[in-house]
């Protein structure tokens, strides 16, 4: 298996398949933060100190029997990838933007199917990450759960009795865990309500950030939605908070896509023709105004709006129209002005496809 098998293509094998509420939630992700013990954490590690911990989980994935998951895992050095690499797989959310610039003998796991994203030297030692297509958070974190022990067989973790286990961020102290879903929310940002839910999720202790996590801008009203605090919480109650609120995010978005429907049915249906229109004639579109665009035809397809067109092709455009993956297609470094023509060019191969 070579690199060019996680980077030539914008969805991962588990996005193809449709999850549970895949109309609003995209994905579901568990992420699991472990540090080894007697080694810094990698803020404060030495070059051969971090190469060590890459040492140690590759001793691990040697380990039998293997987690099937595991079998066909291929580890990727950072120092080994070009930016334009990189940026690919932060693009496909396989590492953050955090291990793609900034860490010091960084590496990732990614199992076959992409499902599964170990990184190594991020902001602590080891993040495994499990990703579902739809609502699954639950499922994510049996799996991630699972790895978790396996590595556990072979790895000894920096744990304390009173903190549990130990992390660079205050806020990770504790499982470790941070569960998130990635939801699709047109109708509420149409309808003026988001403004009014978001801060009323903060309160309950999770946070709403942007399509790559915190810092990142929301684009394509694409949200991500998490637990900020893990210590003094059972990993099963801080999964069960997330979905009892993103249940109620999807109601909100239900009727508020209801409502749209109802009263304003003609201004939505001409909106959603106007942004399939633009992506299948313009001849040059920005990155913003893509996913915009692609919004609102994803919100037309889920609506039965539009019906010769796929959800997984708007899934694959949002990805593949990145600066990122413009880039690697084209096998060339791209300005501004010649990513903005050639995102254009293939979206209308796309939309033509499915014409």
């Amino acid at each position: 298996m070579s690199l060019r098998r996680f980077t030539q293509h914008a969805l991962s094998e588990w996005m193809r398949g449709e999850g549970p509420q895949s109309d609003i939630v995209i994905s579901s992700r568990v992420r699991v933060a472990r540090n080894l013990s007697g080694l810094p954490f990698p803020m404060l590690a030495t070059s051969s100190q971090s190469a060590e911990v890459v040492r140690k989980v590759e001793e691990a994935l040697r380990q039998e029997p293997v987690h099937p998951i595991l079998r066909k895992a291929e580890l990727l050095r950072m120092d080994d990838l070009s930016d334009l690499e990189k940026r690919v797989l932060v693009e496909k959310h396989l590492i953050s933007p955090h291990l793609a610039e900034e860490s010091r003998c960084g590496a990732v796991v990614l199992s076959a199917n992409e499902a599964v994203s170990i990184m190594i030297n991020e902001e602590d030692h080891i993040r495994i990450q499990c990703l579902f297509p739809g609502f699954q958070p639950f499922e994510a974190w049996r799996l991630a759960n699972e790895l978790d022990d396996w590595f556990e067989n072979t790895l000894s973790y920096a744990f304390n009795e009173k903190s549990g286990f130990l992390t660079s961020c205050p806020t990770n102290v504790g499982t470790g865990i941070r569960a998130s879903v990635m939801v699709h929310l047109p109708a509420l940002a149409m309808t003026q309500q988001r403004n009014r839910l978001f801060p009323a999720i903060t309160q309950v202790g999770l946070a709403v950030r942007g399509i790559y996590g915190e810092g990142s801008e929301a684009l394509g009203n694409l949200y991500q939605v998490s637990n900020q605090v893990t210590l003094g919480q059972a990993e099963e109650e801080i999964i069960d908070k997330l979905q009892s609120v993103v249940r109620q995010m999807i109601e909100h978005e239900k009727n508020a896509r209801r409502r749209l429907m109802e009263t304003t049915r003609i201004p939505l249906e001409d909106r959603v023709h106007r942004s399939l229109g633009i992506l299948g004639h313009a001849r040059v579109i920005s990155s913003k105004e893509a996913m915009e665009r692609l919004s609102d035809v994803r919100l037309g397809v889920d609506l039965g709006i539009l019906s010769a067109v796929s959800a997984n092709v708007m899934n694959e455009l949002m990805v593949k129209t990145q600066p990122g993956f413009l880039q690697q297609h084209a096998q060339m470094r791209l300005d501004s002005d010649e990513r903005d023509i050639r995102r254009a060019t293939m979206i209308r191969e796309h939309i033509h496809k499915q014409d």
